[in-house]
């Protein structure tokens, strides 16, 4: 399936930030809904800033239009903002996309282990999120950060307890 960009992207001055302050606000919240949704569509959980600008994403080779750096950044913060990025490093050339946070995540895995007669039980984190088991569920190919994340706020409600085990992480449910 493939990605489907929203009308603004192929209008010229979405390419530009814009001046006034109302369009400007209606412009970055297209901008972060087109960077989740492409993030979400390509399941990219990583961003580096510098090749960002020849992605697709900010690069629209059709209308050879392209999202300038210092635009890119603004995009970038207001993302930041809104809790879906998280820097890496102190100069802001690397981030964590988050397009559904964790505890959206530890909530589908919850629903999933429910779903199957698997509260009680004992799951390494590959086994959730590489397993033969979770194959076509959402949550298949999670990064371990993000699922660590999830696992952490499932925790938090007491529904879940990390665990360390001899070949690394694992997670009981409850």
């Amino acid at each position: 399936m493939s990605f489907e960009w929203p009308w603004q992207y192929n209008f010229p001055p979405f390419f530009t930030l814009q001046p006034n302050v109302d369009t400007r606000q209606k412009q970055l919240a297209a901008w972060c809904s087109l960077v989740l949704s492409y993030c979400r569509h390509h399941k990219l959980y990583t961003l580096d800033v510098m090749e960002a600008q020849e992605s697709p994403v900010f690069n629209n080779k059709k209308t050879e239009r392209k999202l300038s750096m210092e635009a890119i950044q603004v995009v970038f913060e207001e993302l930041r903002k809104k809790g879906n990025v998280e820097w890496l490093d102190k100069n802001k050339s690397r981030c964590l996309v988050m397009w559904r946070r964790p505890e959206e995540w530890g909530k589908l895995i919850y629903q999933w282990v429910s779903k199957n007669g698997m509260v009680n039980s004992v799951f390494t984190l590959y086994e959730l999120s590489n397993g033969d088991d979770t194959e076509g569920e959402e949550f298949h190919g999670l990064e371990e950060w993000m699922l660590l994340r999830s696992l952490q706020a499932l925790q938090t409600d007491g529904k879940a307890e990390v665990i360390t085990m001899d070949d690394g992480k694992g997670v009981k449910f409850f």
